[in-house]
């Protein structure tokens, strides 16, 4: 999530252990901790773009890696403080302050090794949007009411209002995934794999895509919290199969292994972009949920097999888009 609402859970869980005297101290290792493992954020290369994306929530976001985080993140903090607290409080501050950030990060839909070097499979509960103010707000209040008052009780409010919302975020997303399923019935489609992933701000309107007979297909699906499942249809692709693209392709190539990081990436929901022959897309993403431009994708140049591709983004959302989007949010 944003590096904000990171912080604010990160400096939440450390208050909730604290006492009166050390919630100052334990709010921020908590928030500092709570944002460190992001610095991965500049592991990048000018001449390999795909880096940063590979090596976002890589190592640094692993439960295995949280000892060593909450370490650093202490050693970091008692050298800047002036007035030595306990290390060893700090320590347990932190650790927990940076314990959060990887499961946090895992209940988005962007993906989480969280369990490297032992898996890299990419985790991604799919229970809240990358930035939801509710969310954040809910939790940065308990935070400030337990800063100013000194009391652990609001963070304990403030970390249960936390895993309420989540667990609402997990009913939320099975209730749009029945709701594509039923769609992709009435369609006579055999599903192969499908998937809800929230839209920005919200835990009501959901990206829906699932996969048959090699396409995928979109559609926004709105859930609302009293009322029932609503489906806006959208459009289908025609999925996007490197080994048939390119038979020929070497795999010692560097070409033909960017292709298949970004497959690990996008978790194999890759598909061309329509006008863009030479674009493939991220299908998890895009401005509208019931459309099929991709947020972000690759550029494929076929004459250079051993040069890296280049990363491409595509977040511009303009008047029209925004309209159409709250509208569905709306339910209208």
């Amino acid at each position: 999530m944003d590096s904000l609402t990171q912080g604010l859970v990160g400096a939440v869980a450390a208050q909730c252990f604290s006492d009166k005297k050390d919630t100052a101290l334990a709010t921020w290792a908590g928030f500092l901790a709570g944002i460190l493992a992001d610095a991965d954020l500049f592991i990048r290369s000018s001449d390999d773009p795909l880096l940063s994306i590979e090596y976002h929530r890589h190592f640094t976001h692993s439960l295995f890696f949280v000892p060593l985080g909450g370490f650093i993140a202490a050693v970091l903090i008692w050298w800047l403080l002036k007035k030595k607290p306990s290390f060893s409080k700090l320590c347990m501050f932190t650790l927990l302050g940076y314990a959060t950030h990887g499961l946090l990060d895992a209940c988005t839909s962007y993906g989480t090794r969280l369990f490297w070097p032992f898996s890299d499979q990419r985790v991604a509960w799919d229970t809240i949007a990358i930035i939801d103010p509710v969310f954040s707000g809910g939790v940065g209040l308990m935070v400030a009411l337990a800063y100013f008052r000194k009391n652990p009780l609001a963070a304990r409010i403030g970390l249960a209002f936390a895993l309420v919302y989540l667990l609402a975020g997990a009913l939320q997303r099975d209730r749009a995934t029945d709701g594509l399923l039923e769609l992709a019935k009435t369609r006579g489609h055999a599903v192969e794999r499908v998937t809800a992933k929230p839209t920005l701000f919200n835990l009501i309107l959901w990206r829906g895509i699932y996969e048959s007979e090699g396409r995928f297909h979109m559609d926004a699906v709105r859930v609302g919290i009293f009322s029932g499942v609503t489906v806006y249809p959208g459009e289908s692709v025609e999925k996007f199969r490197p080994h048939e693209a390119f038979p020929t392709l070497a795999k010692d190539s560097t070409l033909y292994r960017d292709i298949r990081r970004f497959a690990h990436f996008s978790e194999g929901y890759m598909a061309l972009r329509l006008g863009r022959p030479n674009i493939v897309g991220d299908m998890r993403y895009a401005a509208l949920p019931h459309q099929t431009k991709p947020l972000w994708g690759i550029e494929i140049d076929i004459n250079a097999k051993n040069r890296h591709v280049p990363f491409i983004n595509f977040h511009k959302m303009d008047k029209e888009t925004w309209n159409i989007f709250w509208l569905m949010l709306r339910g209208k």
